[in-house]
């Protein structure tokens, strides 16, 4: 189980870097592009906080926050696609690594949801 939250940590990380690598060759987008930024590195930055809970429930909250950030990301990737500022490629590399995040997070809070009830 540790190792699967380093691995989402990792991919977290990863994610936002690409997101911001990306919008810094996108012109014309400022206002979506800072969105964008915000919101995928948001999900990292919750997942981070979520190893300092000071309760189960808090623990839960961080990371259902984390989904929702990713949610929004996915918004804005959809947004920027097709305003035609991100390519096909670009927009399925990200929906891709998004859609793993995703579903890690779920799983996660499924499993702490799961442990809160035994």
């Amino acid at each position: 189980m540790e190792e699967q939250k380093n691995e989402l940590r990792e991919m977290t990380i990863s994610f936002a870097l690409s997101v911001s690598d990306i919008c810094e060759n996108i012109k014309g987008c400022r206002a979506y592009t800072e969105q964008i930024v915000r919101s995928s590195s948001s999900i990292g930055a919750n997942l981070f906080e979520a190893k300092y809970a000071q309760s189960r429930a808090d623990f839960i909250n961080k990371l259902e926050i984390a989904l929702k950030e990713c949610s929004e990301t996915e918004f804005w990737i959809e947004l920027l696609h097709r305003k035609k500022k991100l390519s096909d490629e670009d927009y399925k590399t990200l929906n891709r690594a998004k859609g793993t995040i995703q579903r890690m997070l779920i799983a996660s809070i499924t499993t702490a949801k799961n442990n809160i009830a035994k």
